[in-house]
């Protein structure tokens, strides 16, 4: 049985690849100095200029989806007969997934014989992307929405979500950064390394002296903990960092994956992160955020 995938911008996939896989986006909205956005077309989004614009002191904010968006999204798809699987981000940096599961409760009472599946990826960027990639996957072998998302549940905390920053100001000013952080030397070059946890939360774990010794960092978290990467697709996210993104791919090519699928920052959560933020995400074993 077929159904709709539905995501938000946050799983920072192509707009075109979106399209040509009947992919469904709920919008965030975000704020430069005041004026409302909303990305929805990753294709036309100018990173270099937005992120250009935060170095440059840009007041950035952005607000969570609210459940009647989520009603109002959901409710068309479900008025034509189709189940629902929500791909979200992660419920440990955002309400939006807490307004997404009120949207169901109310919705499956008026539409009782249809599957409203909401997957908390505990993730943001490529670590939601991922999911949407794959549960495109599990549609095309013919599952049900609730079959593919039984699947993916399984694999969430298989995913490992590991960057690093150029400055932990813009986490801990919007409130991003779970636990208490060191104060990092900038005049020293300290670099953090940073992570999501297993309950979705972006921590601090490490820290390296210098850039290039921060990604090689994230390198060997790759080589150490990922699990068969000739059969997945390994991603990097990056907040207009072309040339570090470059040195990360020749470090994952001594032990290579499948494919690597880049991709730069969309505003709504390349805010959050600030620029000169470089991710990495890939599968490992069951328990690997915790490592």
């Amino acid at each position: 049985m077929s159904f709709r995938i539905v995501t938000d911008t946050s799983s920072n996939l192509d707009t075109s690849y979106l399209r040509e896989n009947d992919i469904s986006v709920i919008p965030f909205s975000y704020y430069i100095n005041g004026k409302e956005y909303s990305c929805v077309d990753t294709e036309g989004f100018d990173g270099e200029k937005f992120y250009k614009a935060m170095r440059l002191g840009a007041d950035i904010t952005t607000s969570q989806i609210n459940p009647q968006s989520y009603v109002d999204h959901f409710e068309t798809i479900l008025k034509n007969g189709e189940d629902i699987l929500f791909v979200a981000m992660s419920s440990g940096i955002s309400g939006s997934f807490h307004s997404a599961t009120l949207a169901r409760d109310e919705l499956k009472e008026k539409y009782p014989d249809r599957e409203i599946c909401l997957l908390d990826t505990l993730g943001a960027s490529l670590g939601e992307g991922l999911f949407v990639m794959e549960a495109i996957r599990y549609r095309e072998k013919g599952f049900s929405a609730l079959t593919a998302y039984k699947k993916l549940l399984s694999k969430v905390k298989r995913m490992y979500q590991v960057f690093t920053v150029d400055d932990l100001k813009y986490l801990k000013k919007t409130g991003r950064l779970s636990g208490s952080a060191a104060v990092l030397g900038n005049m020293l070059q300290i670099k953090p390394l940073l992570k999501g946890n297993e309950d979705g939360q972006i921590v601090n774990f490490s820290k390296a002296i210098g850039r290039k010794k921060s990604i090689e960092m994230m390198a060997l978290k790759y080589r150490t903990l990922v699990k068969d990467p000739e059969r997945q697709t390994v991603g990097i996210a990056h907040a207009d960092c072309m040339e570090d993104v470059e040195y990360l791919i020749s470090l994952l090519n001594k032990k290579p994956p499948k494919e690597i699928l880049t991709v730069m920052y969309e505003p709504v959560t390349g805010s959050h992160v600030g620029p000169g933020t470089l991710a990495l995400f890939f599968f490992g074993d069951d328990g690997v955020r915790f490592k």
